[in-house]
């Protein structure tokens, strides 16, 4: 990349940290609202709700390409400037 693309792609990163970081510090309530219940439903049946968890990881995923993005180890801009990611890992049993 050239000078001028990486000054005008790190102004870029302003705009899209605050964007996505608002939209994950929402999504991030809702996950612990989620880990709660979670947490309530293994109390109480003794299993994992595996829906629940996945939405967790789908969170996770985005957090995590966010912060690359964001330090810039990927130039890929992340969520809602590019797909949702898939979670990197599997539901574990």
């Amino acid at each position: 990349m050239t000078v001028k693309t990486e000054r005008k792609e790190g102004w870029m990163r302003i705009v899209v940290g605050i964007v996505t970081g608002i939209i994950l510090c929402v999504w991030r309530v809702l996950v612990v609202v989620l880990a709660i219940i979670n947490w309530l439903i293994v109390i109480f049946s003794g299993k994992r709700n595996k829906g629940l968890a996945e939405m967790s990881e789908i969170w996770n995923t985005q957090v995590y390409h966010f912060l690359k993005y964001m330090t810039f180890v990927s130039n890929r801009r992340p969520f809602p400037f590019n797909d949702l990611d898939k979670s990197m890992s599997k539901y574990e049993k």
